[in-house]
């Protein structure tokens, strides 16, 4: 559909239906070419409407692309709380690993989650702000839980700020790893520069093994 064919949605379902293809065509351009370069006006053109026509959906590309954060925030949590159950190794490696796998597998999650703090709460009015960090709390509700029967030595503060870490460090060395490919050419045909070359799963793994390992030194551990 091109602009000039694009007719406003009249109806709540053909609204619903034009939101949702809106944020479709969002993350497709998300996972193509990261959220900072992606623009209103991209999404716009993607769905075939003009940008002054997307403002009565949405109100910032904000917007869009924090509700997409949300939405990974669910899919996510779910996805970790799964892997958590059936994780044979209950231990500080094992719940590590799954934190470190189910984010380094998500990377659009990943690159939204170093934006939003950053941009995306920042352009969009309170309402959307309140909206979204009630749906992240609610995200983490379920992961609190079970990495408590994983790790009954965590309080539900030292969960929280395991959560916390995560999700920062997943954000962050998302965007190390990702540089734009001329870069990443550089890292790799330089030896002094191994030290830029990341790897998200690996190196996440290590450090929430030593942090969680930490919150529990001295505390007893579940027996196998």
């Amino acid at each position: 559909m091109n602009a000039a064919e694009f007719q406003r949605a009249r109806s709540p379902e053909a609204k619903r239906l034009r939101e949702a293809s809106i944020l479709e065509a969002a993350r497709a351009l998300g996972r193509e070419r990261g959220i900072r370069s992606v623009t209103l006006t991209d999404i716009a053109a993607a769905v075939g409407m003009h940008k002054s026509a997307l403002l009565r959906y949405f109100e910032t590309r904000e917007e869009i692309f924090l509700l997409l954060t949300a939405e990974g925030w669910q899919e996510w949590s779910q996805a970790l709380t799964e892997r958590l159950r059936a994780e044979p190794d209950p231990g500080p490696a094992g719940v590590a690993q799954a934190f470190a796998a189910t984010l380094a597998a998500r990377g659009l999650f990943c690159d939204l989650l170093a934006h939003a703090p950053l941009t995306l709460e920042r352009n969009v009015s309170l309402d959307v702000v309140r909206d979204f960090k009630l749906g992240t709390l609610a995200a983490r509700v379920p992961i609190t839980a079970v990495v408590r029967e994983r790790l009954p030595a965590l309080g539900e503060r030292e969960t929280g700020d395991l959560i916390a870490t995560a999700v920062a460090l997943a954000g962050a060395l998302w965007q190390i790893a990702t540089p734009p490919a001329e870069v990443a050419a550089l890292y790799r045909s330089d030896p002094r520069l191994a030290h830029a070359v990341v790897e998200v799963e690996p190196r996440l793994a290590r450090i929430l093994t030593a942090t969680i390992t930490g919150m529990t030194h001295g505390q007893p551990q579940p027996r196998p």
